[in-house]
């Protein structure tokens, strides 16, 4: 064997030997939890969504016809006695006194004989009077009840106008028939 001989002045160094940096895997748990943040951002918006749409249904006001205006009107006004909601179902001057009477009349015999009275009504009858106007008929059921026992009961019968008014049935007024 030889010696080597020394590397001349003018060429340069020999290079090291290649070698590859170790690959640096991504960090998985950090992966998985930012996929699981990014699905479950996903699934809250869009319950979100489905839980506004079936509110708004649910608490959307159904003017579509007579009689539906009509049975809004009634739960509203006699049976939770809501003035703010019964009148989203009235027209623009509506003639409620008959309605009116009676209303006062079911409270004040609350009142006097200590009992709790209801109203309840039967089918809702429409017939046409005119275009954009009819009538809706009902039976009105009115019973006192104390400690849970029915105590008195009477019928009335009902007609009820409803107008189409900006594209929606208002209820104008509230008449005893008889």
């Amino acid at each position: 064997m030889q010696p080597q001989e020394p590397a001349s002045a003018g060429a340069p160094p020999p290079a090291p030997p290649l070698t590859t940096a170790p690959k640096r895997r991504p960090n998985r748990p950090r992966l998985i939890l930012a996929i699981l943040a990014g699905v479950m951002a996903i699934l809250c918006l869009g319950g979100a969504g489905v839980v506004f749409l079936v509110y708004d249904q649910a608490t959307k006001v159904d003017r579509s016809e007579p009689d539906v205006v009509t049975d809004s009107f009634l739960i509203a006004y006699l049976v939770n006695r809501d003035d703010k909601a019964a009148a989203l179902f009235t027209c623009r001057d509506p003639d409620l006194a008959e309605i009116s009477a009676l209303r006062d009349q079911l409270v004040a015999r609350e009142k006097q004989f200590n009992v709790k009275v209801s109203v309840s009504w039967g089918a809702l009858t429409r017939q046409p009077v005119t275009t954009g106007q009819e009538d809706v008929t009902t039976q009105l059921t009115i019973s006192g009840s104390a400690n849970g026992q029915i105590s008195s009961s009477r019928n009335e019968d009902w007609r009820f106008r409803v107008v189409s008014q900006d594209g929606s049935w208002r209820l104008c007024s509230g008449t005893k028939i008889g």
